[in-house]
């Protein structure tokens, strides 16, 4: 298991617990590692940042304990954002008719890149409808994967934050 994987496995509990779902946890490398959380509210309310800075203290505890990264590092936490990466199947059906891209870690029906609308997720494939046709792609063959920019998500958030 990477060690991102193994700090999710460790803070998710306690984030579950506070009222948070984890979007995806990151370690980057270089001369300081970034360890990066992208959290959500499981109200699906907008993240504030008294969200983000409440999740730090948190997680900076918990790391404090368990200590599982052995050099420097800086935490970053963020709400996902608009144009959020998409990385558990719940995020494939709760987007399905927005706008999205794909990238697959190999290729499916000669491709690794998608992009198109959503239609949902479906015994362990996401299904995407491409100008090409409607394509489905294993969910745990994923590399990547993020909603894209547009009027219909931007007029939906704008929907969602203002009710």
């Amino acid at each position: 298991m990477d060690k991102a994987a193994q700090i999710e496995r460790m803070i998710a509990p306690s984030l579950a617990a506070m009222g948070y779902d984890i979007v995806r946890v990151m370690l980057m490398g270089g001369q300081r590692s970034t360890l990066q959380v992208m959290a959500e509210r499981t109200d699906q309310q907008e993240m504030t940042v008294e969200d983000c800075a409440e999740i730090s203290r948190a997680v900076s505890a918990l790391l404090d304990v368990e200590d599982p990264i052995a050099s420097a590092y800086t935490l970053e936490v963020s709400s996902p954002g608009i144009d959020r990466p998409l990385t558990r199947p719940a995020d494939f059906e709760r987007f399905a008719g927005f706008e999205a891209k794909l990238e697959a870690r190999a290729p499916v029906e000669g491709r690794k890149r998608f992009r198109g609308r959503l239609l949902g997720f479906e015994d362990g494939f996401v299904r995407i409808a491409t100008p090409e046709g409607e394509a489905a792609v294993p969910v745990d063959d994923i590399q990547r994967a993020k909603l894209v920019l547009t009027d219909d998500l931007i007029a939906a958030t704008d929907r969602r934050v203002n009710r």
